[in-house]
C-alpha cells in the first residue's frame, strides 16, 4: 500500500470547495467531521481531501498547524480503508471541531471510526426503505 498524501489528492480548487459547504453531506465521530460530495471532476484520483482546524478554538496559529498536521498524517496512514472500499470519486473535508487536545492515539481511532462511518452512509442502499411484499 502507498501510504503517501501527493498533492494531486489534496482538495485546493475553491469551486468544490464551496460546493461541499453549500451541497456536502456530513458524517461525524467527535470531535472529527467529515463532509463529502461525489465528484466527477477529479478523475485522476479517487479521493480529494482537505484539512481544516477552526480558528474559534486555537486562536493560535501554531496550535492550528498542529493539528492539521495530525489529521494529514491520520489520513495518509488509513486512507486505504477509503480507497479499498469507495466505488466513485469523492472530495472530501475534515475538520478538527473541539477545543480539548487528544493525543495523536486518539485521533487516529477516531479517524478510523470516522472513515468506516463514512463508508456505511456511502455504501448503504439508495433503496433502503424495507418494503413488505403480501
Amino acid at each position: 500500500m502507498n501510504f503517501t498524501y501527493p498533492k494531486n489528492e489534496r482538495l485546493k480548487s475553491k469551486n468544490t470547495i464551496g460546493l461541499l459547504f453549500s451541497k456536502g453531506k456530513s458524517v461525524s465521530k467527535y470531535p472529527l467531521r467529515l463532509v463529502y460530495t461525489a465528484n466527477e471532476e477529479n478523475a485522476d484520483e479517487k479521493i480529494k481531501i482537505g484539512v481544516s482546524v477552526s480558528k474559534k478554538y486555537f486562536k493560535k496559529a501554531v496550535d492550528r498547524n498542529y493539528f492539521k498536521r495530525v489529521l494529514r498524517e491520520t489520513y495518509r496512514l488509513n486512507k486505504h480503508i477509503l480507497l479499498d472500499n469507495v466505488k466513485e470519486n469523492y472530495s472530501i473535508m475534515f475538520f478538527y471541531q473541539t477545543k480539548d487536545r487528544l493525543s495523536y492515539a486518539e485521533i487516529n481511532t477516531k479517524t478510523i471510526q470516522l472513515f468506516e462511518k463514512f463508508l456505511e452512509a456511502v455504501n448503504k442502499p439508495k433503496d433502503s426503505e424495507s418494503k413488505i411484499e403480501l
